[in-house]
């Protein structure tokens, strides 16, 4: 008899994500166990725990997935837990920490999406500023499009001091070049998108980052991105389910297009189902993080 899949649901934090382990189950998970306040260091015995038990063939039936917030810690959690297999024991790992991973490839590659079929260019040599750009899928959002050759700004709302501090960090992780800045008021906002070509707005919940006044001062915008599905909307005037529509207050630049929460969260819902099943039945074990997830949500846009 061919035994269960498990998933097993690695997080720091208090709680495992719902929205995750509803999505693990649907992917074909027979049986999800939810970890919790998992550290670091407790990692490498977790997995070996799991490898051990089930045998050559029950690994192949047997995942881990890394939630939590910090996507640093996730990372790690990920290389630690890779550095715990002994091959043939050896089963599949996805780190997509608060759904930073798979939001923010989901987010650029439909922003990549809009470039190509509207300026016939990719993200290589623009300008692009992140709003919210110290938070998960923020930062996950500015590392992805500097990787793909993007000049690219992160913004924190509060303190420049936060914005350098994981500036570096991505510099050291991930050997990228983000520029770091704050823009607490409308003329901060103003200055930054004045000379942008792409805004990715990544910011907390319900609150408007882009308002009308302000995307009237951009100059070169092409394409602006929202992940926020709660009002008020994070750019006035992109729709829940823009994809590619004018972006109407952008008076300046005619041709400039938005792109809505609920369009980029279709494509998480799928990637995320996408990289879950990867772990199920691609037939030997993957280590999936970010770059895998860009890389599959280009082909999925």
């Amino acid at each position: 008899m061919s035994k269960r899949s498990i998933m097993h649901m690695i997080n720091p934090m208090v709680h495992n994500s719902p929205f995750d382990i509803n999505m693990a189950v649907d992917a074909g998970y027979d049986v999800v166990i939810p970890y919790t306040h998992v550290k670091l260091e407790e990692v490498a015995g977790l997995a070996q725990d799991a490898i051990f038990s089930r045998g050559p063939s029950g690994v192949k039936r047997t995942g881990m997935f890394i939630g939590g917030r910090d996507i640093g810690l996730a990372m790690d959690m990920l290389d630690q837990a890779k550095k715990s297999m002994v091959p043939p024991f050896e089963i599949s790992v996805f780190a997509d920490p608060s759904g930073a991973f798979t939001t923010a490839a989901a987010l650029v590659a439909c922003v990549e999406r809009e470039l190509k079929k509207n300026f016939k260019q990719d993200l290589a040599g623009t300008r692009a500023i992140v709003f919210g750009g110290t938070g998960p899928v923020g930062l996950a959002t500015a590392v992805i499009a500097a990787e793909q050759g993007a000049d690219t700004t992160i913004v924190d709302h509060f303190s420049i001091d936060t914005a350098l501090e994981f500036a570096e960090e991505a510099k050291r992780r991930y050997g990228v070049e983000l520029r770091a800045t704050t823009a607490a008021s409308d003329a901060d906002k103003a200055r930054l998108i004045s000379n942008a070509d792409i805004v990715f707005c990544t910011a907390k919940a319900g609150v408007q980052v882009l308002s009308a006044p302000v995307l009237a001062d951009a100059k070169q915008l092409k394409v602006a991105g929202d992940v926020n599905a709660v009002p008020p909307l994070g750019i006035e005037g992109v729709g829940l389910m823009h994809s590619g529509e004018p972006l109407e207050h952008a008076t300046a630049c005619p041709n400039a297009v938005g792109i809505g929460a609920l369009a980029v969260g279709d494509v998480k819902y799928r990637l995320q189902h996408e990289l879950l099943d990867q772990t199920l039945n691609a037939g030997k074990p993957v280590y999936l993080d970010f770059r895998n997830a860009f890389g599959d949500a280009q082909k999925l846009v």
